[in-house]
Formats: structure tokens, C-alpha cells, sequence
């Protein structure tokens, strides 16, 4: 069997260099066992001689432990080198498994930035809000949706539009209790009221299955430009306003298209607004109250003002009679001319009819 294919394989074993340390080694360990002799040899009866050749052999002990440190370090160095093809593939497996850690944590760390950027929107005034994950995508020739995993048991209901972090993304279509349908805006059958935000120009975004979608019906003329913001503009109640859309740019059939924000990253996380109307955003309550609740701690007026306002409200009473009479006179009299006008169209018909005929022009006697 070849040395190469023995368990000294990953042995790099140079024989020169071996043979020169096994010398050394066996040089160190004579002087040190001459050295043990010599001392056991000497006279130790006498305790000032015992301290002196104490004395005088630790300059020599730490001149001898010297080669032992070195030897050491050669040891170390010797044994690194004959083994670094199984540390190599020590680390080399060491690494691998880190990479997989390190590419874990690069995606959890994508995902928390995602998060915190979701968390971060907010409407004005605020409306409540639901995150899901869109889990299929049922991308088709011509329809753009997703599934998204939460529905009618969130509170969420067709119409509700839904955001991601980077703007608005669509619209549910459809709902059942744990998940529900959102349609893209670049589905066909996606109808958005927008707005140009530079010029407060109203407009549809129109879906055509194709990434940007189109923007008809555009109220003005030159009212947009490539590189206006566009936001939705909250005509008809279905969606709020001032939710970002994308940015206006020329598209190659001449039309004007709009890039959308959320097209900047994959659509995974998404929020719901629980949005149903406009009453969301308004307190009944301050719709309702009453327009002269203080008039009830206005103070009494005096005997001057009583009469003040006794005499305006009857002079108003006065004309009011007044004017109702006029018209009742007015009505009354429109009502005789009528009348008349009537019984004269009679008796002219009653006359025409008893009136002879009259004589023929050709002597024959009608008949």
C-alpha cells in the first residue's frame, strides 16, 4: 500500500527536515540528563554550598529551558504543517455551514426592514389597517391577482384597497373567512379614480395586463407631464385619497402610462385598509351638533329688544299674509282667464258647427 494511500495521507512529511529535528531533540535530552548527573554528583552536606550552586545553575537552567520552549514551538509548527489539509477541510466545512447562516440572516434582516417600512404607513386621519402575506399568485395571460391570507374574519371586504410599502398595489375583489382575492392594478378589469398631484388632474388608471398601466380620460388639456407623482384621488367613495400610485411617463403607443411604486419589489407583504366610506374619516357627532347650542346661555334681552323683535317679527307676519294673498289673488284671477278663454273656444266651436255651408263655386250642389 502506497503512503499516499495510507491514514497518513494528509501528512506532508519533508525527511530532511525530520531527521533534523529528531537530532536536535536527541541533543537536548543528552545535555539534559549530563547536566542531572552532574548535580546529583556534587557535594550537598554543606548548606552555603547548596546555595551557591543553586544559585550559579538557575543563569544555567534558564539558558537549557530555552531550547526546551523552542523545541516546543517546533513541535507545534511541525505538527500545523502536517496537518493542514484535514484543518483545511475543517474550515472549509466551518464556512459552509456559516455562509448558510449568513445568508439566513441576510433575508431575516430584509424582512424586518419590510416590516418596519410597513408598519410605517399611516393615513390622515387615521384607518384601520390589516398586514397579510400574498401566499399564489394567479397570474394568467390577461388577469393580474393574488391570494392573500387573510379575510372575512379580519374584517376585511371587497373594495378595500390594499398597500405595500412602497405605494398602493390593488384592490379585493373577493372574500372568504381565512383568505381573500386581491386584483392588481395591472389586472384588466382594475379601474382606479387618480389624480396628477402638480395639477390636481383628475384621471382612470386603466389596467391592461401589462406593467404599467394607462391613464385615460385625462380632465385638462397639457395638465401632465412625464415625471408627475400620481395619487389616488378619492372619487367615488371607494378608495382614499392621497394613497401613492407611481410616477407618469410616455409609453411607446404614445399614451401616457404610469410606473408604479410597487413594482420596485416583490409583492409578499401587503396591508389591508379596513376602509367602507368617507364617514371613517369624519365624527358624526361633530356633523350633528347643534348650530346654536351657546344661544342657550345668551343672556335675557331688554324690554326695548322684546319689542324690537315683536314688531320685526310681526311686520314679517304682516308681509307674509300679504304675499300669500297675492298669490292666492294672482291664482285666482289666472284661474278665471282660463275659464274664459275656455267657454270662448266653445261657443266659436258651437258656432262653426250650426253655421251653413257655404254655396260651390262650380254650380253642383255638394252632396
Amino acid at each position: 500500500m502506497a503512503f499516499r494511500d495510507g491514514p497518513f495521507e494528509n501528512i506532508k512529511l519533508p525527511l530532511a527536515w525530520a531527521a533534523a529535528v529528531v537530532v536536535v531533540v536527541g541533543i537536548i535530552a543528552a545535555i539534559f540528563m549530563l547536566a542531572g548527573g552532574q548535580r546529583q554528583a556534587a557535594p550537598t552536606r554543606m548548606s552555603y554550598m547548596r546555595a551557591g550552586v543553586e544559585t550559579a545553575a538557575a543563569p544555567v537552567g534558564e539558558a537549557l529551558s530555552a531550547p526546551v520552549r523552542w523545541t516546543g514551538n517546533a513541535f507545534e509548527y511541525v505538527r500545523g504543517y502536517f496537518f493542514a489539509v484535514s484543518e483545511n477541510r475543517r474550515l472549509r466545512a466551518e464556512l459552509l455551514e456559516l455562509r448558510d447562516w449568513r445568508d439566513e440572516a441576510i433575508a431575516l434582516k430584509n424582512i424586518n426592514a419590510r416590516y418596519e417600512q410597513m408598519l410605517g404607513i399611516h393615513t390622515d386621519p387615521p384607518i384601520p389597517m390589516v398586514t397579510g402575506r400574498a401566499i399564489t399568485d394567479t397570474r394568467g395571460p390577461f388577469a393580474r391577482a393574488r391570494l392573500v391570507n387573510i379575510g372575512q374574519g379580519d374584517g376585511v371586504r371587497p373594495g378595500n384597497p390594499v398597500l405595500s410599502e412602497h405605494g398602493l398595489v390593488g384592490r379585493i375583489s373577493g372574500v372568504s373567512g381565512p383568505v381573500s382575492r386581491m386584483v392588481l392594478l395591472t389586472d384588466v378589469a382594475s379601474r382606479i379614480p387618480v389624480m396628477v398631484e402638480r395639477t390636481d388632474a383628475r384621471a382612470i388608471l386603466t389596467g391592461d395586463a401589462s406593467r404599467n398601466p394607462r391613464l385615460d380620460y385625462v380632465r385638462g388639456i397639457n395638465m401632465v407631464q412625464e415625471g408627475d407623482r400620481v395619487i389616488t384621488s378619492g372619487d367615488g367613495g371607494g378608495i382614499p385619497r392621497g394613497l401613492p400610485v407611481g410616477i407618469v411617463a410616455k409609453g411607446v403607443d404614445g399614451s401616457w402610462r404610469v410606473k408604479l411604486f410597487s413594482e420596485r419589489a416583490a409583492i409578499d407583504y401587503v396591508r389591508v385598509l379596513l376602509f367602507q366610506d368617507f364617514n371613517q374619516l369624519v365624527d358624526p357627532s361633530a356633523l350633528n351638533a347643534p348650530a346654536l347650542a351657546a344661544l342657550d346661555a345668551a343672556p335675557a334681552p331688554t324690554p326695548q329688544q322684546a319689542a324690537a323683535i315683536e314688531d320685526a317679527a310681526t311686520r314679517r307676519a304682516s308681509a307674509a299674509a300679504a304675499a300669500a294673498e297675492r298669490a292666492r289673488q294672482a291664482e285666482a284671477n289666472a284661474l278665471a282667464r282660463e275659464r274664459a278663454e275656455a267657454e270662448a273656444r266653445r261657443i266659436q266651436q258651437e258656432q262653426a258647427a250650426s253655421a251653413p255651408a257655404a254655396p260651390s263655386t262650380d254650380g253642383n250642389t255638394p252632396g
